[in-house]
């Protein structure tokens, strides 16, 4: 109980937050349930109860919430029935692991908490798919009130389209009901692509059995009208099935009487979960979730969430609080705030997975750019993230990349884009694929991959993770040198932008990668060669800024060649991050004087060609100096995602002037948000 009275606790504070002058953050939309890609719930909108529940991609997710207060009907969460009137929300509060609504109606407080234990440091807890909805009731006026609850998932949980038939079922174990729903025909890893749903496996909803609570299993209509009108739900499941999951809408529905409530808050928590069977295809394998990689099944898991749950609802409580204070010590309560809304969504659009031999392999997918499994320069962005919160999920998401180049099927000398499509990591589809080397990302993804396994190294203190795959590295290594001073017309991460030739940014990139491969070389006592590929980086630096312009007091360009433009030169975080001190801090110190003169109201735009920007380079830009470029250049970011228009999860491209998304959602990228806080960490 504790830690339900702290989630109260938080909850009133909100709501006296919410009531006074002080301005309340804004998030664009919040996570509800965030574990992978396909497990994925939003709240797209200032209020729960004004709309349906959302995937990331935007498809709807019908759950319905309500409570009746002494015999009068009030929505908390859902669009329907629209009869029945909508809560007063007064605050939602989003921390690491949790969403928290408050609402305030007849004389009750209402708190609705979703928990999303999806923490970093624990891979096995994180790969699990199940979120708590705890509601809570307690009297604000000093009467009692009788008190009921009601809440309910649709078919749409359970398939990509509410055409697909879906089943359902119910079991009772460990003192908790389970009703779930399942698609008829079970395509089991088939469905790729961008903006895909669940329609294989189980989705399950669940709560305590009990003389006062009832679970059923029916059309949507008579379950919440009949709720709604009298706190009477069916108590005979509907047996139409299967049916399409828009056939009068059949949904899980659960009704709990919480009884006569006074100050003391009363609760009943609600299980989301989510049988995936099978997670990922890697090269072939069907994979299982981490959590399953030494044969536990899922019913046994799920047991251990429902009895664990007091714990890990703590445990939850700490990864919050170590969160929040540690991002604010070191970049203040906007880059927390921020920092806060990114944390499960960049988790949430990876899923973790066991490879045969239980070895962790953690895949991003592309969410809402192509839909690309294990993309390097989707992965590269987020790395701050995972270098602060758990470096061995980088070398989960690095490991695949590793093995898939270093085999027969990778035929070129540069680091590969992706994967596949999610869910099948069965190689590459971006540009040529596997065939040829058109509309690749060859200086970038080989330069990122450099990167992050010194990176990786200089976390381990030794070089040992590279000894597999040296022979790729090395020729990474040459391809820079070979290609990466001056780049040929060809694409960047940034290839929303097109091909540039002579690209100043990307060059940079190389420049530290081959920083990053001479520490490695030093990092595995090859001294020899270390100095020599140390000579070739500081060589270049010095010609890169002869090329780039960047000599002078005005900005380096865009590209070589092409005076009056400029960009971010974000690459050169890494420069500093790593300690690599390849680029003279004044000229640093130059770049970002002129771009805190560029900067619109929501930031700076990513090159002198457009006004949009990028928030997770913009993140790294801000880290780049001291504790007054870091405020100056992160502040519009928090403002960006304050006013956008746009009720999505936090995109990272957007328009710096009008603060519209230019595209891009939910993507994990936004974990680049940690550039401040791993630079601080890393020194």
């Amino acid at each position: 109980m504790g830690t339900l009275r702290a989630i109260f606790a938080a909850a009133s504070s909100m709501a006296a937050q919410a009531s006074s002058a002080q301005p309340v953050f804004r998030p664009p939309a919040v996570p509800l349930v965030a574990h992978n890609p396909y497990f994925s719930a939003w709240c797209m909108g200032d209020q729960l109860a004004a709309d349906w529940p959302r995937h990331w991609s935007g498809a709807v997710l019908g759950m319905a919430g309500m409570v009746r207060i002494d015999g009068v009907a009030y929505r908390w969460c859902g669009a329907f029935p629209q009869h029945v009137p909508a809560m007063k929300q007064a605050a939602v509060a989003v921390t690491a692991t949790r969403t928290v609504f408050s609402f305030e109606q007849a004389g009750v407080g209402l708190t609705v908490a979703f928990c999303s234990p999806v923490i970093a440091d624990d891979p096995d807890l994180a790969s699990r798919t199940v979120t708590y909805l705890t509601v809570q009731a307690a009297s604000r006026d000093g009467r009692e009130h009788e008190v009921e609850v009601y809440v309910d998932c649709s078919g749409e949980w359970a398939t990509h389209t509410p055409d697909q038939e879906v089943r359902w079922s119910r079991v009772r174990t460990g003192g908790i009901e389970w009703l779930s729903f399942a698609s008829t025909d079970q395509p089991v890893l088939k469905r790729v692509g961008d903006q895909t749903r669940m329609d294989w496996g189980t989705f399950y909803l669940g709560a305590a059995t009990g003389p006062n609570t009832l679970g059923v299993m029916t059309g949507h209509t008579i379950a919440r009208e009949g709720f709604a009108a009298n706190g009477v739900t069916p108590t005979d499941d509907d047996l139409r099935q299967p049916r399409a999951a828009r056939d009068d809408w059949p949904v899980l529905a659960f009704m709990t009487r919480l009884g006569r409530v006074v100050a003391e808050p009363k609760h009943e928590t609600f299980y989301l979960a989510y049988d995936d069977q099978f997670c990922v295809e890697y090269f072939g394998r069907k994979l299982r979730p981490y959590w399953a990689r030494a044969g536990k099944p899922f019913a046994e898991m799920l047991a251990e969430q429902v009895a664990g749950r007091d714990t890990i609802e703590k445990r939850c409580d700490e990864a919050d609080r170590s969160v929040r204070a540690r991002l604010e010590r070191s970049g203040g309560a906007a880059y927390a705030t921020i920092g806060e809304l990114a944390y499960r969504q960049t988790m949430a659009a990876h899923v973790i997975a066991a490879d045969i031999d239980g070895a962790m392999l953690m895949f991003p997918k592309e969410n809402s750019s192509n839909g690309c499994i294990g993309t390097v320069d989707v992965f590269f962005p987020s790395a701050p993230f995972f270098l602060v919160e758990n470096p061995e999920l980088l070398r989960a998401q690095l490991r695949p990349v590793l093995e898939y180049a270093a085999g027969p099927r990778w035929k070129f000398p540069f680091a590969p884009h992706d994967l596949g499509t999610y869910p099948k990591a069965n190689g590459q589809v971006y540009g040529g694929g596997e065939t040829s080397d058109e509309n690749q990302m060859p200086v970038e993804e080989s330069a990122n991959m450099l990167i992050l396994v010194h990176a990786l190294a200089k976390h381990d203190g030794h070089a040992a993770f590279t000894d597999r795959s040296w022979p790729t590295l090395t020729a990474w290594a040459e391809y820079l040198k070979a290609h990466g001073l001056d780049p040929e017309n060809q694409l960047c991460t940034d290839d929303f932008t097109g091909h540039l030739a002579r690209n100043a940014n990307l060059a940079a990139k190389a420049i530290v990668a081959l920083g990053a491969y001479a520490a490695l070389c030093d990092l595995r006592g090859d001294k020899d060669a270390a100095r020599t590929w140390r000579d070739l980086a500081e060589r270049y630096a010095r010609e890169w800024a002869a090329l780039a312009g960047a000599g002078g007091p005005g900005p380096s360009v865009l590209a070589y060649g092409q005076p009056g433009t400029w960009s971010l030169k974000y690459n050169l975080y890494w420069d500093i991050a790593l300690g690599l001190d390849l680029f003279p801090r004044e000229l640093i110190a130059r770049e970002l004087a002129h771009y805190r003169a560029k900067a619109n109201r929501y930031g700076i735009p990513l090159d002198s060609r457009a006004d949009f920007t990028k928030l997770d380079f913009l993140a790294w830009v801000a880290a780049m100096g001291g504790r007054e470029d870091f405020e100056a250049l992160f502040a519009p970011i928090h403002a960006f995602a304050n006013d956008t228009p746009q009720h999505v999860p936090l995109s990272d491209w957007y328009d710096t002037k009008t603060s519209r998304q230019t595209g891009f959602q939910a993507r994990s990228v936004v974990g680049g948000v940690w550039a401040k806080l791993y630079r601080d960490s890393a020194r």
